[in-house]
């Protein structure tokens, strides 16, 4: 009973000084990512998560000095899961908009892209009602979503949502979908530039619309959390500055993600 005792004192005395102590998992910090979403979020042929979202996510730990643990979510059950306590920060190419914020906080914008109509190549198209008739496939949840059901879907244009993004590829590649509507980025690399993809391009204009896209890519957290938010935007400050984010986007672009 007395080795007990001892054993205890110096956690007794830490206490008494009102100091505390953390084990290492206290310090980790649970990042949601959906891994079908290349370059942003995929995984390696091993397994492992990997671009530019998880990149990013790694080089804000590094300055919060948090480890970060990658925890898998399909997309349309991500915010739900953030309020749920099963992770405590999404950082998934989520997009800042109004609905959003509603219900969830933001970090400053680490970067923005456009979404665009992906179709076979040679596909006349004037606007959403040249594609009426046709099956689009889009992120269940997505914001490319809210657009193809806002904008396609009154033109005659069926819309199907899936749980994944890898999904739609698979889907337009057998014949049955006719394309789809995602970011520039993420199309160009999860299907453009490979070999499935080769009979397949953009048409109409870069999707940019506020009322549906929001005003760019942000760090999703839950509201109240205000010196984790303050930590982050911190972070997300000093990479840009210091030249880290630079590096990390010449890893996945040609361009400056960050946009206007």
């Amino acid at each position: 009973m007395a080795t007990k005792n001892w054993a205890l004192a110096p956690l007794a005395i830490l206490a008494a000084c009102g100091m505390t102590t953390f084990s290492a998992q206290a310090a980790d910090l649970k990042v949601a990512i959906d891994p079908t979403y290349e370059p942003f979020t995929y995984k390696t042929p091993d397994g492992k998560p990997t671009g530019f979202d998880v990149d990013i996510a790694n080089a804000v730990c590094e300055q919060i000095k948090r480890k970060c643990v990658f925890v898998e979510q399909v997309w349309d059950s991500m915010i739900p899961g953030l309020q749920a306590k099963k992770y405590d920060v999404i950082v998934s190419s989520l997009s800042m908009t109004d609905e959003r914020r509603r219900v969830i906080d933001f970090s400053d914008r680490y970067y923005k892209t456009p979404s665009a109509i992906v179709v076979k190549k040679g596909t006349a198209y004037t606007g959403p009602a040249s594609l009426k008739g046709k099956r689009i496939g889009v992120l269940k949840g997505s914001t490319q979503e809210k657009w193809a059901m806002g904008e396609l879907k009154p033109a005659g244009v069926t819309v199907v949502p899936y749980e994944a993004q890898d999904q739609v590829y698979l889907d337009i590649k057998s014949g049955r979908l006719d394309g789809t509507v995602a970011d520039k980025v993420e199309v160009h690399g999860g299907f453009l530039r490979k070999p499935e993809g080769k009979d397949y391009g953009y048409v109409g204009a870069d999707q940019y619309e506020t009322k549906y896209y929001g005003d760019g890519i942000g760090i999703g957290m839950r509201k109240g959390q205000k010196e984790l938010k303050d930590q982050i935007n911190a972070a997300i400050k000093t990479i840009r500055s210091n030249g880290t984010y630079n590096t990390l986007a010449k890893k996945y672009f040609d361009f400056d993600p960050y946009g206007n």
